[in-house]
């Protein structure tokens, strides 16, 4: 049996107005849950990382690493708040409708970021995907250790993840070629690249070049003010 198209999205400043990793940080630190100073440091390993001095597994390790020393269950409560304030109101109509549009199309929906799954997975949910790639964190006797666990879901990652997710499905590689990729970022250029029909969302200025220079539709999605 063939598989189904495959629609996949990027979540941040792509179906989300935001940086889900720079929310969460700051929605910790308006409650207390961590010191403001989380903020500089974020701010400073963003900088290194665009200046390629940090990599992706410095850059999800940070994230992964204000987990540490809770459970799931502990950081549920937060997790929920979190979504309900911070990330649902991010979401615009017009990302739910390009979602709706590939649902009713029949299409197989996969949200891939970069951003870890503690974070992400009620927006997941609440979009309606049918799948979620997230970048992993471990959990070491109940509790969120701080690393990550396997390949950061970002830049080549997202690819990697994504073909190994195909073979788990028993899903051939050349699914991809007719596959759907929304993203805003240049970083995801390894996955628009290997993907049938890439769209650029609201792009950055290196993706904006990209997707001109190779004639890949670019969408602007209306977003809340």
């Amino acid at each position: 049996m063939a598989p189904l198209p495959l629609a996949l999205f990027d979540l941040d400043h792509t179906l989300l107005s935001g940086d889900s990793d720079e929310l969460w940080c700051a929605f910790l630190v308006a409650h207390g849950q961590l010191d403001a100073s989380v903020l500089r440091r974020m701010a400073a390993l963003a900088a290194a990382y665009r200046a390629g001095s940090a990599s992706p597994a410095d850059f999800c390790g940070f994230h992964a690493g204000l987990l540490a020393g809770r459970s799931p269950a502990q950081w549920s409560p937060w997790r929920e708040r979190f979504h309900a304030e911070a990330v649902r109101p991010r979401i615009p109509a017009a990302a739910r409708a390009l979602l709706q549009r590939h649902r009713d199309a029949g299409d197989v929906l996969v949200l891939t970021t970069a951003s870890n799954r503690v974070i992400v997975e009620l927006a997941a949910a609440d979009l309606g995907v049918d799948h979620l790639l997230a970048t992993e964190v471990e959990l070491l006797g109940g509790s969120y250790s701080g690393r990550l666990r396997g390949t950061p879901n970002l830049r080549d990652g997202k690819l990697e993840r994504l073909r190994s997710w195909l073979v788990s499905q028993g899903w051939p590689p050349e699914t991809l070629a007719s596959a759907t990729f929304y993203s805003d970022s240049i970083n995801d250029l390894p996955l628009l690249s290997a993907v049938g029909r890439p769209v650029a969302v609201d792009p950055d200025a290196q993706l904006l070049a990209a997707a001109q220079a190779r004639g890949w539709p670019v969408l602007q999605l209306q977003r809340d003010a």
